[in-house]
């Protein structure tokens, strides 16, 4: 069932969104070469904790780490390390933050010093993409439509859309039906109403589409080994167009 949030909820959760964006601002004044990924983490979750939040992350299905930090051909869930940002990298740092009992969600992907033609291209047509599929959010759309809008207009650029993957909504739990595909076909999946909160989040590679996962079961990669970026934001659906919670 799809959770629809009544006025109190949906300040918690505007709180939690706020908490998740303000992190994301403050990592990028460290995001350069030299820097690890743990120590991203280790920024991360000092941040959120001096919110009086906690790191959705944190110990969720056994995930070791604060945030989720994936380096150029990592597409999501790339755990923090000792690896250190180079010149020329991509990184996708996906944050959550839990606060008094609701979850926020949102990633975004960083370069690191001068990155190559292709990767800005990337990250510029996927970002937009994001946007072309929060434009169609109002009561009454579906799942469908907002995957038809990032579909169309990433269609032209011969970039693969990664399909096993996909957004969700968002509440009291990390996770929440309905699941927000970013390919399909128009007025197809649940309608969708005003008071639900949802997670929109095109994970958008390269090369092709597939994908594959490490050993340690948590780090999705490319199957090519080309560049992959992601980018996501909460939403709250309005009558009449939609609220993005993790943005001031």
């Amino acid at each position: 069932m799809i959770k629809i949030k009544n006025e109190k909820q949906i300040e918690l959760l505007e709180k939690a969104g706020e908490i998740v964006y303000d992190t994301h601002q403050e990592l990028k004044k460290h995001i350069k070469c030299g820097i690890t990924t743990d120590e991203l983490n280790d920024i991360a979750e000092s941040y959120i904790i001096s919110q009086n939040a906690t790191p959705s992350f944190k110990n969720y299905h056994g995930y070791p780490k604060s945030i989720c930090t994936s380096i150029n051909e990592e597409v999501v869930h790339g755990i923090p390390s000792n690896r250190k940002l180079k010149n020329g990298d991509i990184v996708s740092i996906d944050i959550g933050a839990y606060y008094k009992g609701y979850h926020s969600d949102s990633a975004w992907t960083y370069p690191v010093g001068d990155i190559s033609e292709d990767k800005a291209i990337l990250l510029e047509k996927t970002e937009n993409s994001l946007y072309k599929g929060l434009e169609v959010i109002k009561e009454g759309c579906t799942t469908g439509d907002i995957g038809n809008a990032i579909e169309s207009y990433l269609k032209k650029y011969n970039l693969g859309i990664v399909e096993v993957l996909v957004g969700h909504g968002v509440g009291s739990e990390l996770h929440e039906p309905p699941d927000i595909p970013n390919y399909g076909k128009k007025k197809t999946g649940p309608v969708l109403k005003a008071g639900m909160v949802i997670a929109v989040e095109p994970m958008i590679n390269l090369g092709a589409k597939e994908v594959l996962m490490l050993e340690d079961e948590w780090t999705i990669v490319t199957a090519d080994g080309k560049p992959s970026v992601h980018f996501e934001h909460t939403v709250l659906v309005l009558k009449e167009g939609f609220k993005i919670l993790t943005k001031r």
